[in-house]
């Protein structure tokens, strides 16, 4: 199963003890889950698997006492409980944005985003990236759930891929903190212990380029100096330089894969790594003035 598909499964299980946070959710299922029928008179719901389903049912039962038969009057009282007549007592399309005093609780606002995500939401494998996104039919509704989303202080966008509307986060830490919100707790916990080792494991890898990177450019650096060297060997040799120059000259050519410091410490008296840089510099000069 996928880590979207495992993120459901745990969302599907868990039912609020509070009915106002029950209506939400089940408003959340109406709005991004239900689409009118031809007649325009009914609501279908279209389930993504047979755990959204159970947890539809078991909502409609809880809040309505509503089994799996679903009669006319039935109907009418949950439409009216979820403000899905206008004012002339037709039915509202389900993927309008919900009526507030379904939401107007923090705790109900977290019951109507878990049920968007069951309905409209995914999540990509967060061993390859980090996306999670709500699938929405209309702008209005999109915009809503971008401000939802916001209240919590994180970070949502939307963005039009077709001829939907997509509120997405890319950010790892929010898509943390909107599980933390929808109640995800399990999920957000293997989505932690796979953020920790990835980033763990990107650390490793910027350390070992780094000093790979560093072990290169000492290679090159010391290459060049004893180059340099060389070359004043063989055309003046190290008779006609100063002492100190010469000194480091011979050091160089003794440990030509020794790091400056250590260089330094070979030398008499022992220099600092800048006194030895100072040194090659010069040798590097005079050696350019050769060529």
């Amino acid at each position: 199963m996928s880590f979207s598909g495992t993120v459901k499964e745990e969302l599907a299980e868990y039912i609020s003890p509070a009915r106002h946070c029950q209506l939400a959710e089940l408003a959340a299922l109406f709005h991004f889950g239900g689409r009118l029928t031809e007649d325009g008179c009914h609501i279908k719901f279209d389930v993504e698997n047979e755990a959204i389903a159970r947890k539809y049912f078991t909502l409609l039962k809880k809040t309505f006492n509503i089994n799996n038969v679903m009669r006319e009057e039935d109907e009418e009282k949950v439409f009216q409980a979820l403000h899905l007549y206008d004012e002339e007592r037709r039915i509202i399309p389900p993927d309008t944005p919900v009526n507030a005093l379904l939401i107007k609780n923090n705790c109900c606002v977290r019951a109507y985003l878990r049920g968007a995500f069951l309905c409209a939401g995914s999540m990509s494998d967060p061993e390859k990236s980090y996306h999670l996104e709500f699938v929405c039919t209309r702008p209005e509704q999109a915009g809503q759930l971008k401000r939802i989303i916001q209240e919590f202080q994180i970070e949502a966008k939307t963005i039009k891929r077709k001829k939907y509307y997509v509120v997405y986060l890319k950010e790892g830490s929010g898509i943390v903190d909107l599980l933390n919100v929808i109640g995800a707790h399990v999920s957000l916990m293997n989505l932690e212990n796979l953020r920790i080792v990835k980033e763990m494991r990107n650390s490793i890898n910027r350390r070992v380029n780094c000093e790979a990177a560093n072990i290169t450019k000492t290679v090159t650096a010391a290459s060049r100096q004893i180059e340099d060297i060389l070359l004043i060997k063989k055309r003046c040799g190290f008779e006609n330089l100063p002492d100190n120059l010469r000194q480091m000259a011979e050091i160089r050519l003794e440990y030509p894969e020794a790091p400056l410091k250590e260089l330094g410490e070979y030398l008499e008296p022992a220099v600092g790594k800048s006194g030895v840089n100072h040194r090659l510099r010069k040798l590097s000069e005079i050696a350019e003035h050769m060529r």
